[in-house]
């Protein structure tokens, strides 16, 4: 599957996803996507290349509010768009929905940090909710064994 930013600039291909797929509604990713929540879906790093416009992608660090590692945010200077990490240092990673040409061949699997809802969004699918409590116990039991180490790699809920 293909994705891109708004520009074009930044191409990238995966050779498939594998989840979680999950709407974010902490107060960083609502902000990054300018929209009630960021939609990021799960892959390994082994099925992501980028293609093309390596030298497009900035990076913002977010000020660490807890504890390392800090909040990331990966857009092309040129359009603004989210993009994937162009070096994922680990063995999965997540990529911005949004910026997917192809459909994934997977839904939306939950809500996390649904404390921090924009109040003019309800939630209106039937999907799991989790707050970061829930969210907590879900990693640890490792029943969202990719996701685990994303409760402190790329979420910092305030």
């Amino acid at each position: 599957m293909k994705g891109s930013c708004l520009c074009g600039g930044v191409r990238f291909e995966i050779e498939k996803a594998v989840g979680p797929f999950e709407l974010c509604h902490c107060h960083r990713c609502r902000k990054v996507s300018g929209s009630a929540f960021s939609a990021g879906l799960g892959v390994m790093t082994k099925d992501f290349r980028l293609i093309e416009g390596g030298e497009l992608i900035s990076t913002y660090e977010a000020p660490i509010l807890r504890e390392p590692p800090p909040y990331r945010n990966f857009f092309c200077r040129r359009c603004g768009s989210p993009v994937p990490n162009p070096k994922p240092d680990s063995t999965w990673f997540e990529v911005p929905s949004g910026s997917l040409d192809d459909d994934p061949e997977l839904k939306a699997d939950k809500h996390i940090f649904v404390e921090f809802r924009a109040p003019w969004f309800e939630i209106a699918d039937n999907l799991p909710q989790y707050d970061l409590n829930a969210l907590r116990k879900l990693r640890s039991a490792g029943n969202d064994q990719k996701a685990q180490s994303k409760l402190r790699s790329t979420r910092d809920p305030d």
